[in-house]
């Protein structure tokens, strides 16, 4: 299983970046996917996650309505679009196989950057 996040980087507030997760290994449709962040001070947080259909999908409060996390299974990656970005957007983010309740294996991460 391999899980390869790109799309980090260095932004101001308001701006935008897109997250991309290239999964191998396994049938990415097989499973419901997500994003979680690591922060400085705040831990890991559960960002967001998405059915294996496309049809679900679930956003922490702080992101609603700023995110959008999408997939891709023909092509075997999934999304996550930010816009919006605040300062406390910062942290590493990861792509998860599975969602908060069976979480496997995870990315390497991409950083993101959030500054004034």
């Amino acid at each position: 299983v391999q899980l390869v996040e790109s799309g980090g980087g260095s932004v101001r507030p308001g701006r935008s970046l897109r997250l991309s997760c290239a999964a191998s290994g396994f049938t990415l449709e097989d499973f419901g996917m997500s994003w979680v962040r690591h922060s400085p001070g705040k831990g890991l947080e559960w960002v967001s996650a998405i059915s294996w259909d496309g049809t679900s999908t679930y956003y922490t409060e702080s992101v609603k309505g700023r995110f959008t996390i999408s997939r891709d299974n023909h092509k075997n990656t999934v999304y996550l679009q930010m816009n919006s970005l605040k300062p406390e957007d910062t942290g590493v983010y990861y792509c998860i196989r599975g969602t908060v309740v069976n979480a496997r294996d995870g990315g390497q991460g991409t950083q993101v950057t959030v500054f004034s």
